[in-house]
């Protein structure tokens, strides 16, 4: 698949507009629509910021990468899983873990769950059950 084949396919995912992506990454809609029909090439800058605004790699653009796999940025959580500082650096701790480890650490925090539920302790964060 070519560069105008996985851009075109790619803001059809995010349900917008030529004109809609063109303003975000700062560029004339016909720019980007050319960019679409195969007819330009962006420079390196604009296909960086194009790679960002989709949140894949530049290699997938450019057909190097089969899958579109969503670039991760480590500052930027999904969600915020808690306020206390102490449990944030653990998760983040716990994303170098292995497979098992990750899988004990779930483990543990169900079994602390259910213990804490057994004594008629409730989550501050859980919903009602």
């Amino acid at each position: 698949m070519n560069f105008s084949i996985r851009l075109k396919k790619l803001r059809d995912g995010k349900k917008m507009n030529q004109q809609e992506v063109a303003d975000n990454l700062g560029i004339a809609r016909t720019t980007y629509a050319s960019y679409e029909q195969g007819k330009r090439e962006p420079d390196h800058e604009t296909l960086v910021k194009i790679a960002n605004f989709f949140e894949v790699t530049v290699d997938y653009l450019l057909g190097h990468q089969p899958n579109s796999k969503p670039v991760v940025h480590e500052e930027k959580a999904p969600y915020k899983v808690t306020d206390d500082p102490d449990l944030q650096i653990a998760f983040k701790d716990a994303s170098d873990f292995s497979e098992e480890a990750r899988r004990q650490a779930i483990d543990f925090i169900n079994y602390l769950k259910e213990k804490e539920k057994a004594k008629g302790r409730r989550s501050p964060n859980a919903e009602s059950d």
